[in-house]
């Protein structure tokens, strides 16, 4: 038994085929009574559209690829769905790729996705200079940047703003009393780490606080970093009477490790950390975050995107800043 075709439905649905691509291709312009006769005739027939054919017509794949460099990460998994939930309401499929922080890993993904003929691209690169993007930029793939910035190229991009974050956390701790807040960054030539310690640093100059260089320590963003670094606080013959962890899976590893050396948080030192994690209501005290709206990045990163696959490359890019929130919980009691 053949395959149902276009013709089939719209036989069946007493249509023509062109009415019939529009209700596919969900391009409007269809009354609704017509519209239901022509769903139904689909799911009668079992119709599948070929997806290479309409892509051959309409030059267009609607595929979408999303790059992000860690999948462990619980960060992306959320703004991800906010991606995937646009897309799918707009005729969208995705392709997810992982680069587990690998800038060669980056490049090879690439390569493929202009293949497969992507429509556009949004990615969290591994690689912020931005040099293996050139050939995506060439083929003139609309893209989108998200949580980092790309230096080389102007492309539409969507952050969340950083250095407020940062600030207010670390100011938060001032106000509460303590003058020995050590920070745990992120890599420094990365968008979140760089700005992270911005606002930090912004936050001590503005009360008067010196730059201590032993409170500062550089982590990866990996948990086991967070786990180590917090140790080489705790060994220091001056303490830090506050820890601000500048992101979620090194704020895992920070509170293994200050339970590893029972140094009671919220008692003898105070803690917030850099997005909201599962743990941060489940411990004992709650612990104080700084969280970002996740779904909503993937959600504005795609509507971006959305757009400027319509309207084209040309026109100023948009950059657009959302804000974080500073959660206040128990763990950052008055020294």
């Amino acid at each position: 038994m053949s395959k149902p075709t276009i013709e089939d439905v719209a036989k069946r649905a007493n249509v023509s085929t062109a009415t019939v691509s529009r209700v596919i291709n969900r391009q409007g312009g269809v009354r609704e009574k017509t519209k239901a006769r022509i769903l139904a005739a689909i799911e009668e027939l079992n119709y599948i559209p070929n997806a290479v054919a309409r892509s051959m017509v309409k030059k267009t794949t609607n595929t979408i690829g999303i790059i992000i460099p860690d999948l462990n990460n619980p960060f992306f998994p959320l703004v991800v769905s906010g991606i995937e939930q646009k897309a799918r309401e707009k005729g969208y499929f995705t392709i997810l790729c992982n680069t587990n922080e690998s800038a060669e890993t980056e490049t090879e993904l690439l390569k493929i996705l202009m293949e497969r003929s992507v429509d556009g691209l949004i990615i969290t690169t591994a690689d912020e200079q931005g040099d293996h993007l050139q050939a995506v930029i060439d083929a003139k793939i609309p893209i989108v940047a998200v949580d980092r910035s790309i230096k080389r190229f102007e492309v539409d991009t969507v952050l969340v703003g950083n250095i407020d974050g940062a600030y207010q956390a670390t100011r938060h701790l001032i106000l509460q009393g303590h003058q020995k807040i050590a920070i745990i960054c992120g890599p420094q030539n990365t968008t979140p780490g760089y700005e992270r310690f911005v606002g930090y640093r912004r936050a001590l100059e503005e009360y008067g606080l010196p730059l201590v260089p032993e409170y500062i320590l550089e982590g990866d963003f990996r948990e086991e970093s967070g786990t180590r670094l917090t140790k080489e606080l705790h060994s220091l013959a001056e303490r830090p009477t506050a820890i601000f962890s500048s992101n979620n899976l090194m704020t895992i590893g920070c509170v293994k490790a200050l339970m590893e050396l029972r140094w009671k948080i919220g008692e003898e030192v105070a803690f917030i950390g850099f997005d909201d994690v599962d743990i941060a209501t489940f411990i004992n005290p709650p612990l104080t975050v700084v969280s970002r709206p996740m779904r909503k990045l993937g959600e504005v990163a795609f509507e971006i995107l959305h757009e400027r696959m319509a309207e084209g490359l040309d026109g100023a890019k948009r950059h657009y800043v959302l804000s974080p929130e500073l959660n206040i919980r128990q763990s950052c009691r008055l020294k």
